[in-house]
């Protein structure tokens, strides 16, 4: 059961922080969009549609969390994207607001 509840609230984490989430992907090794796709569906066993996952990528760049270069490979290019200072510091932000919640919660 425990498992059930699991696998529910990681699901639930990764629609309401979706681009938290990328950018932990991303902040990990550069990465694509098809192989952020992937690792999303591997790794949290959720899909993600391209209307979803491109959008999002272009968001965080234009909010400067994430930078894009174009890279030939086997004869196709792919836009691959790193996490600037801006979305590392969003990151550690992130962490640390949860840290505090959970430490504020385990006092009560």
């Amino acid at each position: 059961m425990a498992e059930t509840y699991r696998k529910e609230l990681v699901q639930r984490m990764i629609r309401n922080f979706f681009d938290i989430q990328i950018l932990r992907l991303v902040g990990a090794q550069p990465l694509w969009g098809y192989k952020i796709k992937k690792k999303v569906e591997t790794d949290f066993h959720m899909k993600v549609r391209h209307g979803a996952l491109y959008p999002m990528l272009n968001r965080l760049e234009q909010q400067g969390f994430l930078t894009s270069q174009k890279q030939r490979r086997g004869g196709r290019i792919r836009k691959v994207c790193t996490v600037t200072k801006n979305g590392k510091e969003f990151l550690q932000s992130y962490y640390k607001v949860l840290k505090e919640q959970f430490e504020s919660k385990s006092r009560d």
